[in-house]
């Protein structure tokens, strides 16, 4: 049998700690190997536990979300943790900040106990987890205040790749850049990839961001 996904639970309250700790362990592919309620304690943890995916609040004592999340799977650190935040706000600027820091993705607090499951399952498969509802919203609010990457190197890409690349960052899916552009979802999952390599970038919150910070997407 395979291993359940180990999981650490971050957030301040415990009521929601504990619910989160209940709906994960009822799961038998995946387990709770730890809960704590400010970002210091889970950086300590996931360090000491190495746990599969960290569930992350945002505002929290001692050490907030995006600094925890900075420190577990930013630029330079040496064996990142993925992390899915998982916030009260869909429009809120330090969830921005939180994926440029490097977060796998988010969900908002009020989403149904599946999808909570199934973004921990898809954060840890090395895939990205973005609300789809505000995806948009939440990046193209904050893009425009940070500065743009220097290089170009979205010059590099082919026009097939700059018209998915421009449909991921709306928040569509394989499945439905597939049906946009008329081709199947292993032709697009070809296309993502060779986007990532390209611009060297970790999975579809990167690409995202960087589709925005860029200007290819307003």
């Amino acid at each position: 049998m395979t291993a359940p996904l180990r999981v650490l639970v971050c957030d301040d309250q415990a009521l929601i700690r504990t619910g989160f700790t209940t709906i994960i362990d009822a799961q038998p592919d995946l387990e709770v190997v730890a809960e704590c309620g400010d970002g210091r304690a889970a950086v300590d943890l996931a360090g000491r536990l190495r746990p599969d995916v960290v569930v992350m609040d945002v505002r929290m004592p001692v050490l907030d979300g995006i600094e925890a999340t900075r420190l577990l799977a930013g630029a330079g650190v040496a064996h990142p943790v993925k992390v899915l935040v998982v916030t009260t706000f869909n429009l809120d600027e330090y969830v921005y900040e939180a994926l440029r820091a490097g977060a796998s993705g988010f969900l908002l607090k009020d989403a149904p106990p599946a999808q909570l499951l199934d973004g921990i399952r898809t954060v840890a498969t090395g895939a990205a987890l973005l609300a789809p509802e505000v995806t948009r919203q939440l990046v193209g609010r904050y893009a425009a205040r940070i500065r743009p990457p220097e290089g170009g190197r979205d010059a590099a890409l082919t026009p097939r790749e700059l018209e998915v690349l421009r449909l991921i960052a709306d928040g569509l899916s394989n499945h439905e850049i597939a049906a946009a552009l008329v081709l199947s979802q292993e032709t697009v999952k070809t296309y993502v990839s060779r986007i990532l390599t390209k611009l060297d970038l970790r999975d579809r919150v990167q690409a995202v961001v960087y589709a925005y910070r860029s200007g290819l997407v307003t």
